[in-house]
């Protein structure tokens, strides 16, 4: 695991996995989040949700840019690895017994069906459609019985940053065990609605901010306006961070 700003990153995919099952073992439960510039952004811009952020295993990186900012500050090589990603990663595992929960109904019945394509055990495991409201209004101790019940090794939770991953931190001191993890809008990726996700060649050229501004015009540019307004200040504050800790070393 590493630290850039102020997150602390896992970037290798083989230890995200070792992690996931290390913590299985252990019968206690935790979360993992999915950072990319919405959730970075809005950490450096909340103590209380970078608390929030950091209090989970890890966070895996969603963030095409975040590498280039590596790349340009320290010349390491780091690569970005996507909610949507780890999720059909998971699945294809046919591993792990899940639990899915977020979005709409209609939504989860598509997605439902497009996952027993790929592991017919999906047909019995559970799609619960959470109710629209404030994230300091759920039943936590009700919803974490019913996935203790249900022995779910993996639950995931699309509700949208930073909702979700402010769900997962009220959501772990209910539960037993089990692996929370937050992907946003992989859940309508596959489920099989008109919402996907930028082509490959966009993914590549770091461009898939723009498909979804297109995609959700209203939502998207108020992100992005907010990413833009203070990403001078924390490339900054790192370039310094850098910098101190070389002159420490010397």
């Amino acid at each position: 695991m590493e630290k850039y700003f102020n997150i602390n990153y896992e970037f290798d995919k083989q230890s995200v996995f070792s992690s996931i099952d290390r913590q299985l073992q252990t019968s206690s439960p935790g979360y993992i989040c999915v950072a990319d510039g919405v959730i970075l952004n809005t950490a450096n811009r909340k103590p209380d949700y970078l608390e929030v952020v950091n209090g989970s295993m890890f966070s895996i990186c969603d963030s095409s840019y975040v590498p280039l900012y590596l790349r340009w500050l320290y010349g390491i090589e780091r690569k970005q690895y996507c909610g949507s990603e780890i999720f059909m990663d998971i699945i294809r595992q046919k591993k792990y017994r899940m639990f899915f929960m977020g979005t709409s109904q209609g939504t989860l019945q598509g997605l439902s069906y497009h996952l027993s394509q790929i592991d017919e055990r999906i047909n019995g495991m559970t799609f619960y459609e959470l109710p629209f409201c404030n994230v300091e209004d759920f039943d936590y101790p009700g919803i974490a019985r019913m996935i203790d019940e249900d022995g779910a090794d993996i639950i995931w939770v699309a509700l949208g940053a930073p909702k979700q991953e402010i769900f997962m931190s009220r959501l772990k001191p209910y539960l037993k065990r089990g692996v929370m993890i937050a992907v946003g809008a992989a859940f309508k990726f596959y489920s099989g609605t008109d919402v996907k996700r930028a082509p490959h060649w966009m993914v590549k050229m770091h461009l898939e901010f723009v498909y979804r501004i297109f995609s959700e015009p209203k939502k998207q540019l108020k992100r992005c306006g907010w990413i833009v307004y203070t990403l001078p200040g924390l490339l900054y504050r790192e370039w310094r961070k850098k910098k101190l800790a070389t002159n420490f070393i010397r």
